[in-house]
């Protein structure tokens, strides 16, 4: 009965989080992302958009003058946080 109980929730957990994947920002959101992260003396890294509504936009492994990073913009294309990767 336990088994059944962890699989199903395994199952319900999987189900629901598979639609909130990120997604690709359109060629003119790339643009902006590739403008503010340059701004920030950053260049590269892949481009997402969160897809749960936030307007969260994710540079993941961007390369900047001192170390690789994380970073997150907000729907303005401002910078909400920089994470040293």
């Amino acid at each position: 009965m336990k088994k059944l109980a962890l699989l199903s929730a395994a199952a319900l957990f999987a189900m629901t989080h598979a639609g909130l994947a990120d997604e690709k920002p359109t060629a003119d959101e790339a643009d902006k992302i590739k403008a503010a992260i340059t701004a920030l003396g950053c260049e590269g890294g892949e481009y997402e958009k969160e897809s749960e509504g936030s307007g969260v936009y994710e540079i993941d492994d961007a390369k900047c003058k001192d170390g690789q990073y994380d970073i997150k913009l907000d729907s303005d294309f401002k910078m909400r946080s920089m994470t040293r990767d």
